[in-house]
């Protein structure tokens, strides 16, 4: 078994699910008393969302390239960041590390293309849906056409990511605020929503949803299982 490392702490709330979901599956797979081999260093999140709001990449640049170092030098076989929107700086974190990579967008678009689902609405900070790192993936790479909401409904993702699930607060007004985005990005032509931040599936679920959902947390845990086993 290949050694997971994890850059953490954006937010712990969805580090936590990482590490569970990842430990679950590698028991699924191998049973017994079997868990992952992992390094995580964690980041402080007040530091880096300040520094995303300052629109500061360079020295976010900075932070993400020592934490991919320190698991690196802790044991990692590979990375995995417990992020969408920091993955804007994977090919950073790739040229400064001797290790390789997982990108989240990656993950994500080999399940959908096995679905069958060529178009997407794609949901997640306004940074991830606003710029071309995660987009350009998509469409350069696998041939997926992106579409994003509306300017006002970005503002309310964005929102309701910073203001509530990185904090670990669920509201019933939030899911149904989401649930109306999602359903415009389908009657726009989205075949499948992606959520493409690692917090949304703590408050959407498939349940909640007529269209596919793609869980970009527990396709990426799932996708570094099964590098992890290779």
């Amino acid at each position: 078994m290949k050694t997971i490392g994890l850059i953490g702490g954006m937010s712990w709330e969805s580090s936590l699910v990482y590490y569970r979901l990842i430990n679950e599956r590698v028991k699924e797979k191998l049973g017994g008393f079997h868990s992952c081999k992992s390094v995580m260093y964690s980041v402080d999140f007040a530091e880096i969302e300040e520094l995303q709001h300052q629109e500061n990449w360079k020295k976010l640049g900075e932070l993400m390239i020592d934490a991919a170092r320190k698991v690196e030098a802790g044991g990692a076989d590979f990375i995995v960041i417990c992020t969408n929107t920091m993955h804007k700086l994977a090919e950073v974190i790739e040229e400064n590390t001797s290790i390789p990579l997982l990108h989240i967008a990656d993950a994500t678009a080999e399940h959908s293309k096995k679905q069958g689902i060529q178009r997407v609405g794609l949901l997640g900070t306004r940074f991830t849906m606003e710029q071309d790192f995660y987009k350009e993936r998509l469409k350069e790479k696998h041939g997926i056409e992106v579409i994003i909401p509306e300017e006002n409904e970005r503002e309310i993702v964005h929102q309701v990511i910073y203001q509530e699930l990185v904090k670990g607060i669920i509201r019933e007004s939030s899911r149904e605020a989401y649930l109306k985005v999602i359903d415009h990005l389908a009657v726009r032509g989205a075949q499948g929503i992606i959520l493409g931040c690692t917090e949304i599936p703590l408050l959407i679920r498939q349940k909640d949803c007529s269209v596919k959902v793609f869980d970009t947390t527990t396709l990426h845990a799932q996708y570094a299982v099964e590098t992890a086993l290779a």
